[in-house]
């Protein structure tokens, strides 16, 4: 898989993006609420990656720094959003590659921490980041009092 930066109203981007808002209404009965703008992931404050592979767009995923003038933020935060991976794609180490891109440029970003929301209706989600180092942390963003809702961490180097 080839990962390259983007906007994120890329038109690849948009469309990836428009299937997991689909992916969230099907799991959850409707989608991703959390207010985004394209800006919120343009460098040096974000970033918003796509994989391609076989040059068919397989995957994304980017970051947007949070401080903790924001509820439940802590200073130095990357807030991970629309990570995703095609359906025909996935159990191919595609969004384990993108979680670590992520992470990589987040941390040379100068940014302290990754963060992200999941819920329990997206248990191989829950799976990557668990093992991928995450463990779960305090509730934040628009889904902090929903009880499926699940937030977690890890320290960037």
């Amino acid at each position: 898989m080839r990962i390259e930066i983007s906007r994120y109203d890329h038109p690849d981007a948009t469309e990836l993006v428009r299937q997991v808002q689909q992916e969230y209404v099907h799991r959850y009965g409707g989608p991703d609420s959390t207010p985004l703008l394209p800006e919120d992931f343009l460098p040096p404050r974000g970033l918003f990656l796509i994989g391609y592979h076989a040059e068919l767009p397989v995957a994304i995923g980017g970051w947007r720094s949070q401080d903790s003038d924001v509820d439940g933020f802590e200073d130095g935060d990357a807030e991970m959003k629309r990570m995703y991976v095609v359906p025909g794609a996935r159990g191919a180490g595609f969004a384990r590659a993108v979680l670590a891109e992520l992470e990589n440029t987040a941390a040379r970003a100068g940014r302290k921490r990754m963060v992200l929301e999941t819920g329990l209706q997206q248990p191989e989600a829950i799976g990557l980041y668990e093992s991928s180092g995450y463990h779960e942390t305090a509730k934040f963003g628009v889904y902090r009092e929903e009880p499926d809702s699940r937030c977690f961490a890890k320290e960037l180097n």
